[in-house]
């Protein structure tokens, strides 16, 4: 015997209570509702928990997303406080506010065994007054007063502390029974002391307690006080729920306080109890208090001993003498000084854990080490190294005294006097940093044991048991209760750890004590009854003759004996396995026996069997070519299973029950190995199908379980039933051999009325996800169907009259109408999975991690239950794994619409990918898509695809905002939708959903700066990089300017109405998406536009990487306060004259974007660069005019812009655009003035700057006036001045012909007309 970790319990599903309690911990989300459900309880209807709680811990997308990783997720128990009630039926698991109570239940495991669950039967917020949290928890058992149920616990009480100071007392189901503030301060740990029988005579007998931890001060509260108020607490509250009043009057505590001074810090104590001392430790006390002339009373003085650590001293002794009882609410402290402590100056202590016979205490600090300490004399006596944030506990084990080994040298005449059990205690460390339980044995003993557990787990030490017993009612009942518990979040179990009492023992005692257990456990198994025959059977090494040999001997053996004498579990046993044996040899014979293959069946043939006509059977023959074909390319390839079964594994199957044999609950590749091993070489035709049903029903197979095991062998390996044509007719031949036996088919059964049968068979397919094999049997099965109504009919109309008109009669059934209806869903669920295989065969470019996931497989139960936008969504997934162009998806409905494939062939090919693909891939898209078109003309209806392919693309997005592409991506297939309906719906849920959060934060940190923020910032603030925001900021752009043109359209169209195949109208599930488009409201046109103005701006910084522009500042108060209000709503908006200042701020900015614009297309010019390549994000964007569209909005002159605009082109010496820009103006004259200056800084630059002789000579003829005003211009404020002077003439003429005569700089203009002529000459 050793030490062993067993598990007794499991959690039913611990990642709800972790989600529920850590938002920040759980997996990412991607769909809508993820991001505003965070709060709420566990349970349906729950009253405990709302809104306002799971708002106080909130953080932005981008940081939960960040903290979700795998091993993070698994840490979340380190944060929580937990508390196992000593009777393991309550469990606690808190977390600041909110907390989960989890109720065992005993229910039967997946493998069929019972055990000890822990379900959530309470979830919520404990809070009630503001930033509260929960500091720590006790669960205490309270003792029945039933004489019926004398000692055991009647139910359990949740004692919760606070950082406010309040402790509250809870039943199992949340229920408030008493709060109490006892101390103003945070509550640091609750401990509890409940009642012991005392091992000695002498011990002092202890009373229960409740103790409360506080920075600096102890309460204890009276058990038996608080037992009895609890009681009559809950009393109060079943009365006042019974009878509608709410108020509850609490009756008061007896508590009393204790102000610990002299100790820097406490963060944990340990209440050891009432202590008396002897009488030289008295006289020793009284001597050093009160020196040698100290008075000493005659009886001992009881105290009660306090132990605390923390720092300075790392582990305080305090010992209260008994003081009055306090029944106040809050009451001042008794002061209280430590008596005595272990000084440490850099040592913290961090808890404390005292030993059940409360002698010794195991203590932790921040240095790694665990010290034990001897409580009694205050002296450290053991250390342990390297466990850091370490958690301990203790166990404490009794000797069995029917094991105790009497000494051979014990002869005394006292020897064999019943002598007291002993007892040991073991000291249990649990090291999360290495991941390891040990076991020590104290006080110096060695480690007795040791297991790797991970890092992840909670060590729980109770330290109590139950609360209100008494020296008579705990010697009663003994509960089943577990000293020390370890919670493994990563498995979701609950173990405890045994240890034999020997390993207390010297290590020759030690050995020889296990070995005398040993014995006396073999010698038990030795004399037991029954044989081991089970063990036999589970033997791989024994052969099949041996085993009916044994068995077959025994039986015969058992039936000779007496009636009296023979075991008739066994004897019953042995004719089970027997049976099953003999079972195992008849059907291996049966395998073996290779029978004479007939002529492969035709076309014709299988079209005949399956009652197809020509052309439907050849449509579902290239249905399933195409289904295998693409099949193959996403099929993960096994090696081919030996049919063979061991006897071992069919015995472990198969079970007998009277004569009939049943099938025990197994996994699904153990049913299809069974299936497998009877019947595989009969749908091969490599064995005799009639032999083996003959002698299954025989043994005693019902035919409903021979039809599930048949099923699952054919549905599981559809691979090899498509390379085996033949294989169908053989499954034809089965079902058919299979629906005659007895209680198959009612005999009741009419054609009117569903057969269960059949029902059964129709089951499978339904679940099926490997589409081909189910058509297929489904076809079988609506064959042997008809076959059998036809026979049916027969019989019923075989007394008619010859001659009647019988022949043009066809029999109805209500199963041969189900069984088309699913012939249907299957095909269709077959074509759209072949559409879900296909996948371009080279892809060059990069693709994302999300991209690359698999996609799901189908089957007509999925699609029953993914409601009615389930087919749409299923290849919306499918488009976004292969990256298609929206366009891809018209071009298949325009083929589909049309029979003129030369108009679809001139399509471009290249809108298939972001790259040129092989024609082939294409087709085949094409193909597949038309088809599932034909199939789908409601369900995947052009707009209803394109908008499920948004969402997919923006909840993708969300996972991974990095991934700027899937969400212009979204918005390209946002604008490929056609009814405007449906695009206002879609753009509207995308805004709400996905977008306003982001975009608010993205607009607050830039106006923060004041600029285009850097890398770090928007990383920290929105969650993406800066490169990513730049593209998302022409999303939202481009986003509300197709919500815009959709609201306006909207008025000519009316609203699509959604249908459904005919074959698909019982679907159930989630409402779809085009649906939720559909029901949303109509936008608020000005607020749309308002919004629209500020994410341009906002992409203009982000863009061109604007400096000291702020965008909030070019709104006043009005505007700002509309902006991120639902858009369906009315807000008041900017009206009349705007304020001078904020009209300067904006047309500065306006001109900004100009500069920067043109500044960018000059550069492009340079690098003679792709738009594309410069501009990835905004394809054609014309930002020019884009701003003089904002200057309308911002009621700014255009034709200041539009001038600017001109003569930074002229600056940049872009002169052919400034052409055309010119005529754009209104203001001319303006603009020729404006542009005489910087026909005057090029000629200045020819003349000055160059310096050279005849530049010089020219420029002393010329008239003084323009001597002048040359001198004073500045060629520095050009971006080129290298422009032929010949282009700076055609300046000069134009701005000559827009300056009127009267002009006062006409006369100069000119001047300049000559000088530029006398350059160029």
């Amino acid at each position: 015997m050793s030490c062993a970790l067993v598990p007794f319990g499991r959690f039913q599903d611990l990642e709800a209570a972790r989600d529920f309690l850590c938002p920040h911990r759980r997996q990412g989300s991607a769909a809508a509702g993820r991001e505003s459900g965070e709060s709420g309880s566990l349970l349906e209807g729950d009253p405990g928990f709302g809104p306002a709680c799971g708002a106080r811990r909130g953080g932005s997308p981008a940081e939960e997303e960040e903290s979700t990783s795998k091993n993070q997720r698994n840490y979340w128990l380190q944060d929580c406080v937990l508390s196992l009630s000593p009777t393991n039926d309550l469990m606690v698991i808190a977390n600041e506010q909110k907390a989960v109570f989890l109720v065992s239940k005993w229910k039967q495991s997946d493998k069929g065994k019972e055990e000890m669950q822990y379900a959530v039967g309470w979830s919520g917020c404990l809070s009630v007054e503001e930033g509260e949290c929960v500091s720590s928890v006790l669960c205490i058992p309270l003792a029945s007063q039933k004489r019926s149920s004398t000692g055991r616990p009647d139910w359990t009480c949740i004692v919760v502390g606070f950082t406010s100071g309040y402790v509250r007392f809870y039943t199992e189901s949340g229920v408030l029974l008493l709060a109490q503030l006892l101390n103003e301060d945070p509550v640091l740990q609750l401990k509890c002391r409940t009642y012991e029988i005392p091992r000695h005579p002498g011990v002092t007998e202890q009373n229960e307690e409740l103790s409360i931890l506080y920075p600096a001060a102890i309460v204890t509260i009276d058990g038996f006080s608080l037992f009895q108020s609890l009681r009559a607490c809950r009393n109060q509250v079943a009365r006042a729920a019974a009878s509608g009043n709410e108020n509850v009057q609490p009756p008061p505590l007896a508590y009393k306080k204790w102000g610990l001074q002299d100790v820097d810090t406490i963060v944990d104590h340990a209440s050891v109890g009432i202590m008396t001392l002897s009488p030289f430790d008295q006289m020793k006390t009284a001597s050093n208090i009160g020196g040698y002339n100290a008075a000493i009373k005659n009886s001992p003085p009881a105290m009660s001993q306090y132990v605390t650590v923390g720092s300075n001293p790392f582990t305080g002794f305090f010992f209260a003498l008994e003081v009055c009882t306090s029944w106040l609410t809050l009451e001042p402290a008794t002061p209280l000084a430590v008596r005595f402590g272990i000084p440490d100056s850099r040592r913290h202590g961090e808890k404390i854990c005292l030993s059940p016979c409360n002698t010794l205490a195991a203590v932790t600090d921040d240095f790694g080490r665990v010290i034990l300490l001897d409580v009694t004399r205050g002296l450290a006596i053991r250390m342990w190294k390297g466990y850091r944030d370490a958690e301990v506990g203790w166990i404490q084990t009794v000797e069995d005294l029917h094991e105790r080994e009497t000494e051979k040298i014990d002869y005394s005449p006292f020897g064999n006097a019943q002598c007291p059990s002993r007892v040991a205690q073991f000291l249990v460390i649990y090291a999360p940093r290495r991941g390891i339980l040990e076991v020590w044995s104290t006080q110096q003993g060695p480690r007795v044991g040791a297991f790797n557990v991970g890092k992840h787990c909670r060590l729980l030490y109770p330290g109590y048991k139950i609360m209100g017993l008494n020296n008579v009612t705990s010697q009663g009942w003994q509960p089943q209760t577990y000293q020390i518990c370890l919670v493994d979040p990563v498995s979701g179990s609950v173990k405890t750890v045994h240890v034999p009492f020997h390993f207390a023992l010297s290590d020759k005692k030690s050995e020889r004590a296990k070995d005398m257990h040993l014995v006396k456990k073999l010698n038990a198994l030795l004399k037991a009854k029954t044989s081991d025959l089970g063990s036999i059977l589970t033997s791989e090494r024994v052969p099949l003759s041996s085993l009916t040999n044994i068995t077959q001997t025994l039986m015969d053996n058992l039936e000779k004996q007496e009636l009296e004498c023979v075991d008739e579990g066994l004897l019953q046993f042995c004719a089970n396995k027997l049976k099953l044996l003999h079972l195992y040899e008849i059907v291996s014979k049966l395998n073996s026996q290779s029978i004479q293959e007939d002529t492969t069946p035709s076309d014709n043939d299988l079209a005949k069997l399956l009652r197809l006509e020509e052309k439907d059977f050849h449509r579902l023959q290239t249905l399933l070519e195409k289904y295998k074909k693409e099949n193959a390319q996403t099929a993960v390839q096994f090696a081919d299973e030996d049919d063979v079964l061991s006897v071992k594994m069919f015995l472990e199957y198969l079970e007998c029950e009277k004569d009939a044999i049943n099938v025990k609950n197994m996994e699904d590749n153990e049913c299809v190995t069974l299936g497998s091993f009877f019947f595989w070489k009969c749908l091969c035709g490599e064995s005799s199908t009639e032999e083996m049903c003959h002698a299954l029903e025989s043994a005693g197979f019902s035919p409903q379980i021979l039809l599930s095991l048949l099923l699952n062998l054919w549905l599981s390996r559809e691979k090899d039933i498509l390379e085996k044509p033949d294989s169908t007719s053989c499954l034809h031949t089965m079902l058919s051999l299979l629906s005659k036996m007895k209680v198959a088919i009612d005999e009741s059964w009419d054609t009117q009325s569903v057969s269960p049968w059949w029902q059964q068979m129709r089951t499978a397919c339904i679940q099926s996800e490997n589409n081909a094999a189910a058509l297929l049997s489904a076809y079988v099965g609506h064959s042997v169907t008809a076959q059998i109504i036809d026979s049916v009919t027969e019989k019923k109309f075989s007394q008619i009259v010859v001659g009647s008109d019988t022949e043009s009669w066809e029999a109805l059934s209500l199963d041969a109408e189900y069984w088309k209806l699913l012939l249907k869903q299957l095909e269709d669920c077959l074509i759209l999975q072949t559409l879900l295989h296909s996948k371009v065969s080279k892809k060059t470019m990069r693709v994302s991690s999300l991209q690359s996931e698999p996609l799901g497989r189908l089957s007509v139960k999925k699609l029953l239950e993914g409601g009615k936008g389930g087919i749409a969504d299923t290849v919306a997934k499918w488009v976004f794994k292969q990256g298609f162009n929206p366009l891809v998806l018209n071009l298949a409905q325009h083929r589909n619409n049309t029979d003129n494939t030369e108009e679809s062939e001139e399509m471009p090919t290249n809108i298939f990918l972001e790259e040129p693909e092989i024609d082939e891939d294409l087709e085949t898209i094409l193909e597949l898509l038309q088809l599932a078109y034909q199939q789908f003309p409601c369900s995947l209806e052009v707009d209803v695809l394109h908008a499920h392919c948004c969402w997919e693309y923006v909840v993708q997005w969300n996972k991974d905002p990095e991934e700027a592409c899937f969400l212009i991506r979204s918005i390209d297939h946002l604008r490929c939708i056609i009814n405007a309906h449906v695009q206002h719906g879609i753009a509207l849920m995308m805004w709400n959903t996905f977008i306003v959060k982001r975009l608010s934060s993205a607009t607050y940190l830039m106006d923060k700066v004041g600029k285009a923020p850097k890398d770090r910032l928007c990383r920290r603030d929105v969650g993406m990089s800066d490169t990513a925001m730049t593209a998302f900021l022409g999303c939202c752009s481009d986003l509300l300017q197709t919500l815009l043109e959709a609201d306006v359209s909207s008025d000519e169209m009316q609203a699509p109405v959604l249908d459904t195949e005919d074959a698909w109208m019982s679907v159930e599930g989630p409402v779809s998406i085009v649906e939720l488009a559909l029901e949303q409201k109509r936008i608020h046109y000005p607020l749309v536009e308002h919004q629209f103005v500020l994410c341009t701006v906002l992409y203009a910084i982000m863009r061109f990487s604007l400096k000291s522009v702020k965008p909030l500042s070019l709104f006043d108060s009005k505007g700002k306060n509309a902006f991120f209000k639902d858009l369906t709503s009315i807000q008041l908006l900017p009206s009349g004259d705007m304020d001078p200042n904020v009209l300067s701020i904006r047309q500065q900015f306006l001109l900004k974007v100009v500069s920067a614009a043109v500044q960018m297309l000059c550069s492009q010019k340079a690098k003679e660069a792709s738009e594309e390549e410069l501009f990835p994000f905004e394809k054609a964007r014309n930002w020019p005019t884009l701003a003089v569209d904002l200057a309308q909005y911002l009621q700014i002159s255009e034709d200041v812009v539009k001038m600017h605009y001109v003569c930074e082109l002229y600056s940049y010496g872009m002169d052919h655009l400034g052409e055309e820009a010119f005529l754009q103006v209104s203001d001319k004259e303006v603009l020729a003035s404006q542009l005489l200056i910087l026909a005057g800084q090029r000629l200045a630059f020819a003349l000055l700057q160059i310096q050279t002789k005849e530049g010089m000579e020219l420029f002393a003829r010329l008239p003084p006036t323009l001597c002048t005003w040359l001198k004073a211009m500045d060629p520095q404020e050009l971006q080129n001045v290298q422009v032929p002077i010949a282009t700076t003439a055609k300046l000069v003429n134009r701005v000559i012909e827009h300056l009127p005569e009267n002009h006062g700089q006409y006369s100069l203009a000119l001047n300049l007309i000559e000088a530029v002529e006398a350059i160029s000459s």
